[in-house]
């Protein structure tokens, strides 16, 4: 068995900038700050880690009634955000073939790995209908640090399906050098995708197992992780 684990944001989907709208909005409305987020890296990153560091450029405390408050308000303006259009609001390349084929293959199993509060995350894939595809996941809730979602992601695939499963069987898939550090740090097979903001020489720096200029073609990605990996 092999556990194919996705990114959300620009790797799966692009919510067309809606998440930080929608985090913008109810920072503003709690903290009565403007454009909370307009210097705050986002990509890669757990949203707690997100909401810490808009917090303290703004010299304001994080707790987690906080954090609470904010995921609250985020959330309702996120499924507001998602309904708004947007010429970049799209599937990824290849997306949803490669799931619906993964899904159908036996041996692989489809899961999510991602930054996302869970909640935020199931808003962006519920709008595109992506949602069935993921039996397990590990979310920015889980933990505010990436590199330990791995080991909470496996844990939940081994206490659904009653059987264990290596590292190295394990493959994270997203569009940022952290997702590679996120999958080297593990042992796991890191997968990068040159569909969000890092160029695929960027990406190359960081020394994935595979990389692709995108996912447009499922089958040349399922050959080249079945000969050059499984």
């Amino acid at each position: 068995m092999k556990l194919l684990l996705f990114d959300v944001d620009l790797t799966l989907i692009n919510s067309g900038g809606a998440g930080r709208r929608a985090m913008t909005r109810a920072f503003e409305e709690l903290f009565h700050k403007k454009n909370g987020f307009a210097r705050v890296h986002l990509a890669g990153r757990t949203d707690t880690l997100i909401l810490k560091d808009a917090l303290q450029r703004c010299d304001l405390p994080w707790n987690p009634t906080v954090e609470q408050n904010f995921r609250q308000l985020y959330f309702k303006y996120l499924k507001e955000e998602m309904q708004v259009p947007n010429p970049d609001k799209k599937l990824m390349p290849g997306i949803p073939e490669l799931l619906k084929i993964i899904r159908a293959r036996k041996g692989l199993e489809l899961g999510l790995l991602t930054g996302n509060w869970r909640e935020g995350a199931m808003i962006k894939l519920g709008y595109f209908d992506l949602v069935q595809y993921f039996s397990v996941g590990a979310f920015g809730d889980d933990s505010e640090h990436r590199n330990e979602l791995p080991e909470i992601v496996v844990r939940r695939f081994t206490q659904k399906y009653r059987q264990s499963i290596k590292a190295e069987d394990v493959y994270i898939i997203g569009d940022t050098p952290l997702d590679i550090d996120c999958a080297r740090s593990f042992g796991a097979r890191s997968v990068a995708v040159a569909t969000g903001l890092y160029s695929f020489e960027q990406l190359q720096k960081a020394q994935p197992d595979l990389i692709f200029n995108n996912l447009s073609d499922p089958q040349k990605f399922l050959s080249l992780i079945t000969t050059k990996i499984l």
